[in-house]
């Protein structure tokens, strides 16, 4: 729980620091899939449940035009959906979240 809180309050940190014209990385704030999927599962947890993301693990993260697309996998032979996320690279902004069926 503790690591999920970090991620959560560095990405605010790092969205308070945009808006008044603080430092920027040139690969912006998520900068590689690691860093996409612990955001992802700081802001999942809250939302579905920390058992529900840990059946879900491993996440995959593919960064498509600056936006990170993370999102959970089953066992194979299981059917249902998956929690999916997606982030801003720039700025660690949660553009849309969804689960699937």
């Amino acid at each position: 729980m503790h690591r999920y809180f970090v991620a959560a309050l560095a990405a605010l940190v790092c969205l308070a620091g945009c808006s008044t014209g603080g430092f920027r990385s040139a690969k912006g704030f998520v900068p590689d899939e690691a860093t996409a999927v612990a955001i992802a599962e700081a802001v999942l947890v809250p939302i579905y449940g920390k058992g529900q993301i840990e059946d879900e693990k491993p996440f995959q993260a593919k960064l498509v035009e600056g936006v990170w697309h993370v999102e959970g996998s089953l066992p194979e032979g299981w059917h249902g959906g998956v929690a999916a996320i997606k982030i801003a690279q720039a700025d660690a902004r949660v553009l849309h979240v969804i689960h699937g069926q």
